[in-house]
Parts: C-alpha cells; structure tokens; sequence
C-alpha cells in the first residue's frame, strides 16, 4: 500500500480516497482535500493533476472567488467511484462470511471506537499533557474558577473556594500526589490530578479538579488525562479512587462511566465539598 503498487479497480489508494471524498463533498478546492486527506502541498497538487489529465476529475471557478477553483467528478469519475465501492464491498462480504451475526457486533463497535481515536489522535497533536509546574499556579487557578462558574458551582460547599486553589503545585506533592496540566502553545488549557481522600483509609485517592477549557471538550484529551491520572494513582499504591461531582456535569459523568467508575449513594471521606451531588468510585486493578 505504502510503495503505491497495489491498486484497486486501477486507482492508487490516495486516488480512490481523493474520489470517495470529493463524492460526500460535491466539490472541493484542492486545498480542502488535501486536509481531508491529510497530505502535503506537493503531494496533493500531483495526485489532483492527475487526475484531471485521465479525466476522472474537472474544475471551474468558484462563483464567489474567481482565484479559486472547485473540484468536481465527472461521469468517469463517478463511474470509477462505482467500481471501486463494488470491488471493495465484495472484498468485506467475502471477510464477513467468516464472522457470526453476534461477532460481526463487536467488530462494528471495535471500527467505530477505533475510528474516533484516530481522530482524537490527530486532533490533539498540537496538545501535550505534563506534570504542573509553579509557573502553572496562575493558569490552572482561572481554568478551575472559569469552569466552576460557567457550571454554576460558586457558591459555598464548593471546591472553587478550596484555599489549594491558588497554590495548586504546591497542593499536590509526590509520592502520594499527581497534577497534570494540558497545554497548546505553552498556554495551560486543561487541569486535573488526584491525591489522598481526607478522611478514609490510606489506600483511596480522590480525582481532584479535572477540568477543561471548553475547546478542549470532545476531543478525547479527557481519556488520555483520566488515564494519566489513574497510573500515578496505581503506582502511588492507591487501590481506589473516589471523586465527587454535580448532575449539571454530565459529559464529565460519562468519560467517568467509561473508564469503569461506579456511582455509590454517598459521599466518602472528608473532601468538605458538601455541594456535592453525585458520588463515584473506580477500584483500581494492577497491571499485570
């Protein structure tokens, strides 16, 4: 596939993912392509060259910016596309034959998780998640009261009047402490970490204040945090983690239920966040 010898129905794999494409679309600068497809300037100028010269593509201008030149299928073009999807759905009825209606479930739902983390993973590149530093203090500080606000947990009984707020690095020492910040550009965008539960038994730890600038919401940065988090804890020698939070935090709820959080009726320790309404606990397994 890499070398560009093997081909289906006579098209390179970028040539039948160009066309595949610019059918979902209708027409397309090659500019916009080429971020669809997720190549280079150069790369993405000779494969739309190409395919104009064997015909399977045309352009016109852009009504609204005559510098602009907007890629369309032509009848062959539509008719290669054609092939191509027949030779393909061939190829995977043939595969699934081999597969029982109850396993071809789980291999829907295996393409489809997978298929969102490869977008997570590209969009999330110009991010990186690292250990806070002091410097990080003034930062993490207006996240924690920007995002507590926008949901309405302001007033007492909530961690935004917590004294750590403003001293977070200092608030979270290792061994038995961990705080992550998530950055882009050096600006701080996102926060969370974990440490002991005031009040219960040495072994449970609490997520402490996770939280997100909005756009960093719905880009699987969440998991990739959550899952940072939770390997300090086991290799802090936690075997419990417990956190606290609101029903109007519902995206937050769910990547909680996905990483295997239980909700539990009350509330554990000491955390002195007495606002509080919702109560959750993961039992931490060792890797093997």
């Amino acid at each position: 596939m890499l070398d560009g010898k093997l081909c289906i129905e006579g098209f390179t794999f970028s040539e039948c993912h160009l066309l595949t494409e610019l059918e979902s679309l209708g027409q397309a600068s090659a500019t916009e392509l080429g971020e669809r497809l997720v190549l280079e300037k150069s790369t993405m100028s000779r494969l739309v060259n190409g395919m104009l010269d064997q015909g399977y593509i045309a352009a016109s201008a852009d009504p609204a910016d005559a510098r602009r030149r907007l890629l369309y299928l032509t009848d062959k073009g539509r008719q290669g596309l054609e092939n191509i999807n027949h030779y393909s759905n061939r190829q995977v009825d043939h595969a699934l034959d081999f597969v029982t209606p109850k396993e071809r479930k789980s291999v829907v739902k295996g393409l489809d998780r997978y298929a969102k983390s490869l977008r997570y993973a590209r969009t999330s590149r110009p991010f990186r998640i690292r250990p806070m530093r002091q410097e990080d203090n003034p930062a993490v500080a207006r996240i924690i009261r920007r995002v507590m606000t926008e949901f309405g947990a302001t007033g007492c009984g909530y961690s935004i009047n917590d004294a750590e707020v403003d001293t977070m690095y200092e608030a979270y020492p290792a061994p038995r402490s961990a705080f992550f910040v998530i950055e882009r550009n050096r600006k701080v965008l996102g926060c969370g970490g974990m440490g002991p539960l005031n009040g219960a038994a040495e072994d449970v730890c609490e997520l402490r204040k996770m939280y997100f600038e909005p756009e960093l919401r719905g880009s699987g940065l969440g998991t990739r945090l959550l899952g940072k988090i939770l390997e300090s804890a086991r290799e802090a020698g936690y075997s419990q983690v417990y956190l606290e939070t609101l029903d109007s935090m519902s995206q937050a709820r769910s990547l909680y239920k996905k990483h295997g959080f239980k909700s539990i009726s009350h509330a554990m320790g000491n955390t002195g966040h007495s606002s509080c309404n919702r109560f959750m606990v993961l039992p931490l397994k060792s890797k093997p």
